[in-house]
């Protein structure tokens, strides 16, 4: 099933709030935030043995990519709102 038919009412809510772009983008933050809570779910019981307390490196790694995706899609978002708002001279 395509994305667009499983979200279908989260997306048509958030591009009817944000317009298309950002709308997609907004969606994409939330499976990006559901990915990251899964991995940290998985990282307690998938301990490292070389460090106490932590995830398994592979977690860390894709804990990291995942949060830094989540930090690259928000700053889309904000750079696109601003060129919507700001008033060309």
């Amino acid at each position: 099933m395509s994305i667009f038919q499983e979200k279908n009412e989260e997306l048509e809510k958030y591009e009817f709030q944000m317009g298309l772009p950002r709308g997609r983008l907004a969606l994409t933050l939330d499976l990006l935030t559901d990915a990251l809570v899964l991995v940290g779910q998985h990282g307690v019981y998938c301990q490292s043995a070389r460090q106490a307390g932590k995830p398994a490196m592979d977690i860390q790694l894709i804990s990291k990519c995942l949060g830094d995706a989540k930090e690259l899609v928000g700053t889309v978002m904000e750079e696109i709102k601003k060129r919507k708002y700001t008033p060309t001279v």
